[in-house]
């Protein structure tokens, strides 16, 4: 064979990988679940959720809640149980944000009453008409 009849060997490895890339973009594009556009949000996700984690905390769980943190490792989607904790559990908050609005706004309420008992307690605050009836 001469040169001429076939391409060099770099020729050869670059062609065929054009060919992968543009057979795996399609494949990505045709694939029926977009599975790797779920794995890429997903990846966002808990980096997101990971950030800043300076707070321990311990916690026991059931074996279903096991068995999700467990998958997240062996999907290569987390690194360990304490960043799929931490993943779920960011992911939880956010779904559930306006409960936890609303759980503040009450909180707050509560600490407001509570320092007006104190007072009241401690002889600062004197009781009002409607606080005395």
């Amino acid at each position: 064979m001469s040169d001429k009849e076939s391409p060099p060997v770099e020729e050869q490895v670059a062609e065929e990988s054009v060919e992968e890339a543009s057979t795996s973009k399609t494949a990505a594009k045709t694939e029926p679940w977009g599975f790797s556009e779920i794995a890429s949000s997903l990846r966002t996700a808990v980096s997101r959720a990971l950030a800043d984690r300076t707070n321990v905390v311990m916690i026991r769980v059931n074996d279903e809640t096991l068995c999700y943190l467990n998958m997240l490792v062996e999907a290569d989607i987390c690194k360990s149980r304490s960043e799929s904790a931490a993943f779920l559990i960011a992911e939880g908050v956010k779904a559930n944000s306006a409960l936890y609005e609303r759980i503040a706004e009450v909180t707050e309420q509560i600490a407001e009453l509570r320092r007006q008992l104190r007072e009241i307690v401690s002889g600062q605050g004197e009781p009002t008409g409607e606080q005395a009836a």
